[in-house]
């Protein structure tokens, strides 16, 4: 699909799902999404804010999993600071894309499928086809840029981090704009959003930060100051906050350390820490504090995610390592999830259609 230049033309009231938006108009609009077994309407909330001058068309969105909180907060601030008056562009803010999962603070839909597993969808599919086909439809088309909001998943946390193609100079710049403190250039993931979004012509930014079934202060932080950067940087909006004091790092190869036996583990990093190579980290012990195996770092980098989940089974990933860029050269990649005298072993090389990876 061939995208319209972002400042093309003249500036015309913007039509989403069929709804007429003026220039400096703000309108919330309810998208049929299907029926409840009641009889009542299922509706996708959308808010639109249509700029008074022109320029590109983007999506926020969050919640794609149910369960993940940070980015519909995220959004929520986003709305709260962004006025069409002063915009230019338009702004499609979708805080809650997997309603039926958000209802029930599930990861699924009802069916138990993966929304973000089912794009570009199908009109005539399961329920998770129809969402993503409709959200691709009055959503993605014609949006030159979406920011797709993210937490981890399965009792995991992930420092707050971009994964985009850093190979593209535009989504890389507008990734480093974002300022997160990690930027991770990260394969597109069949089924995703991503990658759907991507195949239309358009650019994503995928934010991941934090934990699911909650709010983090410092994630939301990160995330609502990273959107208003990104809209600035787009010419969409003047003014934005500082950039980060520190220097995001930035990483195409992410390794997990896994379990070398089943206990319980306790980890003794935090996402953010950098470690060098045969650092211990942590230790599994059984229950009665018998069997002790150290947990040790494969490589050296950054913690980007680990598991909260204090029972392991062997193999399990605990802890997930990031090689910045200027570091990668003397790194070797590891064979996955082998063990050398008992410790585990990430990954040598991110593997982002496997279910252990961050899971966008």
């Amino acid at each position: 699909m061939n995208l319209p230049e972002p400042h093309e033309g003249a500036h015309e009231a913007a039509v989403v799902a069929g709804v007429s938006v003026a220039p400096g108009e703000r309108k919330r609009i309810e998208l049929p999404a299907g029926s409840l077994a009641t009889g009542g309407k299922l509706t996708l909330p959308i808010e639109v804010l249509h700029g008074v001058r022109p320029g590109p068309r983007v999506w926020l969105s969050a919640a794609i999993h149910g369960d993940e909180l940070n980015g519909v907060e995220v959004v929520r601030k986003v709305l709260g600071e962004v006025t069409p008056g002063r915009l230019a562009g338009t702004l499609l803010a979708i805080p809650i894309v997997n309603v039926q999962g958000f209802i029930i603070e599930s990861r699924y839909l009802p069916d138990r499928r993966d929304l973000n597993r089912s794009f570009p969808g199908s009109s005539r599919g399961s329920m998770a086809s129809r969402l993503a086909h409709l959200f691709m439809r009055e959503v993605v088309a014609g949006c030159h840029l979406g920011i797709d909001l993210h937490t981890g998943s399965d009792g995991r946390t992930n420092l707050p981090q971009i994964r985009a193609d850093l190979s593209d100079p535009e989504t890389a710049r507008l990734a480093r704009a974002f300022g997160a403190p990690a930027l991770i250039h990260a394969s597109l993931r069949d089924g995703s959003l991503r990658a759907a979004a991507t195949a239309r012509g358009g650019r994503v930014l995928v934010f991941e930060g934090g934990e699911a079934h909650r709010f983090e202060r410092h994630v939301i932080d990160s995330g609502f100051a990273g959107v208003l950067r990104v809209i600035q940087a787009m010419e969409m909006r003047k003014s934005a906050p500082p950039p980060p004091s520190e220097i995001p790092i930035e990483s195409s190869s992410t390794a997990w350390i896994r379990a070398g036996r089943s206990g319980l583990a306790r980890i003794h990093v935090d996402p953010g820490d950098r470690v060098a190579k045969g650092d211990r980290i942590g230790v599994i012990r059984d229950a009665f504090g018998d069997r002790t195996l150290p947990i040790k770092t494969n490589r050296s980098g950054v913690i980007i995610g680990l598991t909260r989940q204090p029972n392991v089974n062997r193999g399990d990933a605990l802890v997930h390592v990031a090689t910045p860029v200027e570091d990668a050269a003397p790194e070797k990649d590891q064979a996955g999830g082998s063990e050398n005298g008992g410790i585990a072993r990430g990954r040598g090389r991110s593997e982002p259609n496997r279910m252990e990876e961050v899971q966008e």
